[in-house]
């Protein structure tokens, strides 16, 4: 297996490319799917912080689809041999806005492929990073960790819960249901199973429920930044600690700096332990 995963890293310096459009529709949509009242987009308006979450889905035919709902692997993330596949983190540069219109090219490299041993047994961390360009140039540089993982052993204790990183100043609770899966998930694209077939997400992976969107989770955090900060973002950079579960409430927290320029956010569980954790700076 180790010689296996060894050979993985010959797929660090692939590439790809593709091109999306910010549509009004799209916009519209994952708008009402964060229940905000914004009027209806129209072409020239920036995109909010982070809503690029729904560009750019990894689309193949329904035949190319693994059991876990993911595109099946080996076309351009390597195949990596471990049955678990989740969003770990990610490491975002906002250069210039995206506009509603705009036709957007994405450029994307496997930048590294790491192999670590954790408590559940070997991981595979593969870092892609991503330049996003509009026809007025860059506007968005994202580092993004893909963490393979082993199935757990069922009869290892769960990892001790961390702490929240400071004293929250902004505060947001939500409760997730499956239905707010259900439309992020569509509006991306993602066929990932733990997002919404029960029967899978628990017989299977042995979660207690349907598992939140790690990008969902990352974007409300720009929404609660957005919301209060008093310039805009210009970098965020986020790591995925603890899943989150539906119908259980989790609160998106924040801590600004004095002067305004920085700030710590995070994301506690309904027993206050820490599943996100992320630094932002702003203009």
């Amino acid at each position: 297996m180790t010689q296996t995963l060894e050979q993985l890293k010959d797929w660090i310096g692939s590439k790809e490319s593709d091109v999306d459009y910010v549509t009004i529709p799209a916009v519209h949509r994952l708008s009402a799917t964060l229940d905000r009242d914004d009027p209806m987009p129209k072409t020239g308006d920036p995109l909010p912080t982070g809503w690029h979450s729904i560009l750019f889905p990894r689309v193949v035919r329904q035949s190319q689809i693994g059991p876990d709902g993911h595109p099946q692997r080996g076309d351009f993330l390597p195949p990596v041999p471990l049955p678990r596949r989740m969003f770990a983190g990610k490491r975002i540069t906002f250069h210039e806005p995206l506009r509603v219109g705009d036709e957007v090219r994405r450029d994307s490299v496997i930048q590294d492929v790491t192999l670590k041993q954790g408590r559940s047994g070997q991981m595979v961390f593969v870092t892609v990073k991503t330049d996003i360009a509009s026809p007025r140039g860059l506007a968005i540089t994202e580092e993004q960790d893909i963490v393979y993982r082993a199935d757990p052993d069922p009869n290892a204790p769960p990892p001790p819960p961390q702490k929240a990183p400071g004293i929250a100043v902004w505060t947001r609770t939500v409760t997730p249901d499956p239905v707010l899966l259900f439309r992020y998930s569509a509006l991306t694209f993602n066929g990932h199973r733990i997002h919404y077939d029960h029967p899978y997400v628990t017989g299977t992976e042995g979660y207690p429920d349907l598992v939140m969107n790690g990008g969902l989770t990352t974007l409300l955090v720009f929404e609660l930044a957005r919301a209060h900060a008093s310039t805009p973002l210009t970098y965020m950079s986020s790591r995925n600690v603890r899943p989150l579960f539906v119908n259980r409430p989790f609160t998106l927290c924040g801590e600004p700096a004095t002067d305004n320029k920085t700030a710590r956010l995070w994301v506690v569980d309904q027993d206050g332990a820490l599943a996100l954790s992320a630094e932002a700076e702003f203009k």
